[in-house]
């Protein structure tokens, strides 16, 4: 793959150059992106792969629902559905997308919506719910909406800094647009991480005047969920366990396992994966499946014995009070 990627460099060329004249032409005004009424807040990255972009969704709806009336807008990868969908009790996985799925499962007291079509979903949300604040789910590289407030997320393994245009690199956004976010947040740092790292780290991306940059790690809950009978991950040790990951980088996960002494197999498959009745019949002969909370809204329902273990942001250096008082400010 590594050799594969450098002999198509010529075409992440040709990449990085549509991406240079798109944005500068949104830059110039000869596209536009349109401005709502109501607050939206944009979380996004500017690679492909996992940077924890839901999981971040799901902090940001626990701080902010309680107080106002909050619509998640995400464009429903993976879904079978067309156009505009707004979850209710009635929806499926396959009607709204793995991810939108597991939030509206966690959070049935907001709203969730889907559409490629960002200026509709909006609209359609002004025009039917009237939400207080809209998070734009995965939206940062969509510049056909102009949020007010934009928190952009990078990988400390693969820092956008370092990285390439694709199909050599993972990029799928310049560099250079890292300026319009309001907060930078490096995640899945070690939980362990020192305070001479962050500056390493703050060096590197050279923020501008206006940003804050915040350091998060992803935590694992070592209780298990979902309808297997194992109900903590220390019950896993000796026993023969199968982690089934569709997600875009699995190895926190694995190596979080590794840590707590689980011994497994590990069948991976490509992000959003919806699962064939040939491979969910084998799954079913599995005597104990463990996976993400993401994969277990694709599987729940049609694998037995199948637990899920559940994550959530924390952050360094009292990140999360500084999140709290950036969105507190922003909602003034």
């Amino acid at each position: 793959m590594w050799l594969l990627r450098k002999i198509i460099f010529p075409f992440s060329l040709i990449y990085a150059m549509v991406v240079f004249v798109r944005n500068r032409f949104y830059d110039w005004g000869l596209l536009q992106s349109k401005t709502f009424k109501t607050p939206i807040i944009c979380i996004g990255n500017l690679s492909v792969g996992g940077t924890g972009k839901t999981p971040m969704v799901e902090l940001l709806v626990s701080l902010l629902k309680n107080d106002y009336k909050v619509a998640v807008l995400s464009r429903g990868y993976g879904r079978k559905s067309k156009g505009f969908v707004l979850a209710d009790a009635a929806i499926s996985v396959t009607d709204l997308g793995d991810e939108p799925f597991q939030i509206y499962n966690k959070h049935q007291d907001i709203i969730v919506a889907v559409d490629a079509d960002r200026q509709n979903g909006i609209a359609m949300l002004e025009e039917t719910i009237k939400p207080d604040i809209i998070i734009l789910d995965d939206a940062f590289q969509h510049r056909k909406v102009k949020p007010q407030f934009s928190i952009l997320l990078t990988a400390f393994s693969n820092l956008y800094v370092n990285d390439w245009y694709l199909p050599t690199g993972n990029l799928r956004d310049s560099k250079r647009e890292a300026q319009r976010a309001d907060i930078i947040i490096v995640t899945k740092l070690n939980r362990n991480a020192q305070k001479s790292q962050f500056s390493t780290i703050k060096d590197s991306l050279k923020p501008k005047e206006h940003q804050e940059v915040l350091y998060s790690f992803l935590a694992y809950d070592e209780e298990l969920k979902g309808n297997g009978s194992l109900k903590n991950i220390a019950e896993l040790k000796g026993k023969k366990v199968t982690l089934v990951t569709g997600i875009a980088n699995p190895k926190p996960l694995v190596d979080f396992l590794t840590e707590m002494e689980v011994s497994f197999e590990h069948l991976s498959f490509r992000d959003h994966h919806f699962f064939t009745e040939k491979e969910l019949l084998k799954l079913s002969a599995r005597p104990n499946i463990l996976t993400t909370e993401k994969d277990y809204m694709r599987l729940g329902d049609k694998v037995e014995n199948c637990n899920y273990i559940t994550i959530k942001h924390q952050f360094h250096q009292a990140g999360l009070i500084h999140l709290k008082n950036a969105l507190k400010a922003f909602m003034k």
